[in-house]
């Protein structure tokens, strides 16, 4: 079974009441820390359970040490994950507000736990869902704990000091979820400091999506990511983007294409930044 794999609202629809499926709304706005929840209590897709991104899926910061939204303690994502109901063969379907980042967190989050069969991005997200004209819930959903296992693969996490000591090689593909203006260094809306880490290629997280704010097909996407590539082995690239998060759409589009699950900087751009003695770069 593919490791990335999305789900249409029609087939999503039909399927609410397949035993066994568990639902995950992951809506957020960086400006607005409770506008997921409040948007989950005026409706959400039927039996869907709320993961907040600051929450549920990022652990504590510590202010000049880690990004913004740091990886969450393994063992207390999975009492998370396991009192939203899921279980080892659980089938799992995430969603958002459309473009899928905070949905794609989620998804890197169980991958990197093990739970690698049978997660779905709904494409589109909740956009999508409104699109074709199926309606929302108000009723809490009913939750009976699952027994999920897993354990964290760190094979699939690069530190700032491991991706320090890459820079250079020739063999390292590093890719930047950030919008081009952030990655130039032009503007800075989030952090204290502007540009990129070096030797990085800026590919744009909603640029692997089409009309609708669906997702590419594989081939498209297959060919976006090896412009990037440029021959270098898969195995050997690194995604990052603001604090982790939009980098996993990254790694999410790539595992649709066919690639190996790339490696992700969890800090990203807003731990780079904590260490003045680390290198920035600016423009293209």
């Amino acid at each position: 079974m593919p490791l990335a794999q999305l789900i249409s609202p029609r087939e999503l629809a039909a399927r609410q009441q397949t035993p066994g499926l568990v639902i995950l709304d992951c809506r957020f706005a960086l400006d607005d820390a409770d506008y997921g929840q409040r948007s989950y209590a005026q409706g959400h897709i039927e039996g869907a359970r709320f993961a907040d991104l600051e929450r549920d899926l990022s652990g504590p910061v510590t202010k000049g040490r880690t990004g913004r939204h740091p990886l969450p303690d393994p063992k207390v994502l999975l009492e998370r994950l396991r009192a939203w109901g899921i279980n080892d063969d659980s089938e799992v379907v995430l969603y958002d507000d459309g473009p899928g980042a905070y949905a794609a967190r989620a998804w890197w989050l169980l991958a990197w736990l093990g739970k690698r069969e049978g997660v779905y991005l709904l494409d589109g997200g909740l956009k999508a869902w409104h699109a074709a004209g199926l309606p929302l819930s108000l009723d809490a959903p009913r939750s009976v704990p699952g027994r999920l296992t897993g354990e964290p693969d760190m094979s699939l996490v690069l530190s700032a000091e491991r991706l320090q000591n890459r820079l250079g090689r020739p063999t390292l593909t590093l890719i930047d979820a950030r919008a081009e203006p952030r990655f130039r260094g032009e503007v800075e809306p989030i952090d204290p400091v502007a540009g990129h880490i070096p030797g990085a290629q800026c590919l744009v997280f909603t640029d692997n999506l089409g009309e609708g704010g669906r997702f590419l097909p594989p081939e498209q996407l297959h060919e976006r990511f090896a412009q990037a590539l440029q021959g270098r082995s898969p195995k050997d690239l690194v995604a990052y983007c603001g604090s982790g998060v939009t980098a996993c759409h990254n790694l999410f589009a790539m595992a649709l294409a066919g690639y190996p699950l790339g490696a992700l900087y969890a800090g990203s751009w807003s731990e780079w930044i904590t260490d003045s003695r680390r290198e920035v770069a600016t423009g293209a």
